[in-house]
């Protein structure tokens, strides 16, 4: 349906339709990047759950982060909390931002339409570390597939203590940040028990292209 190459790879959103003789069902749209799969519109619990984990995490989350637009299921979710009045996504590819504001994604329109949004076009590191005196109630981070599955090599600082330190510093006291992670990682659980003192791992089991998967959801809190 669409193709972009930038600097980072390909990146590319697709159509499934299912086989008729299967019984068909409704077209699926699938987004890729450098050839990995990163996420489609049949199955995006584990993106509600990273926003409603989130959510759950503090008393008042009126101001949110949210690191990775995707297809737009996790800023969806926020959007749904009452209490929620301005949510920051920061996106490095344009061109997804684009398919969301044209309608090539279709339910991309009325979201970003949402007056409490504001899109930053940025890398995240670069976009946290140039925001100023901004700070959040809640920070999502679902830029990759996690620390042991990157899709770009770049991203792995994002996961390192120095970026989860400056995370730790935009939180409002009592803040919450949420890291999504296609597996287990020790290894993160551990840098953010360093930088946040505690963190909760969730597994969340899903169905993904007729195989059994399992998500992670990494919770940690500003003392």
């Amino acid at each position: 349906m669409a193709r972009s190459r930038t600097d980072r790879g390909e990146l590319v959103l697709r159509e499934r339709r299912p086989d008729a003789e299967q019984g068909g069902g409704p077209t699926v749209l699938e987004l890729r990047a450098n050839g990995v799969f990163v996420m489609d519109t049949a199955e995006h619990g584990s993106e509600r759950a990273l926003a409603d984990a989130a959510l759950a995490a503090v008393a008042e989350p009126r101001r949110v982060l949210v690191g990775g637009l995707g297809l737009g299921f996790t800023l969806n979710q926020v959007l749904g909390d009452h209490r929620v009045e301005h949510v920051d996504v920061v996106e490095i590819e344009q061109d997804l931002v684009d398919w969301m504001r044209d309608g090539t994604i279709p339910h991309g329109r009325q979201l970003l339409a949402d007056d409490r949004v504001r899109v930053v076009v940025a890398d995240i590191v670069q976009a946290v570390s140039e925001a100023g005196p901004s700070t959040y109630d809640v920070v999502l981070l679902d830029v990759d597939n996690g620390p042991g599955q990157l899709v770009h090599q770049g991203n792995a600082t994002i996961y390192d203590e120095p970026f989860l330190r400056r995370l730790l510093d935009r939180l409002e006291p009592g803040g919450a940040l949420v890291v999504w992670s296609a597996d287990t990682e020790p290894g993160l659980r551990d840098r953010l028990r360093t930088v946040f003192g505690d963190v909760e791992e969730q597994d969340h089991a899903v169905r993904l292209q007729d195989r059994d998967e399992h998500y992670w959801l990494y919770t940690a809190h500003r003392p």
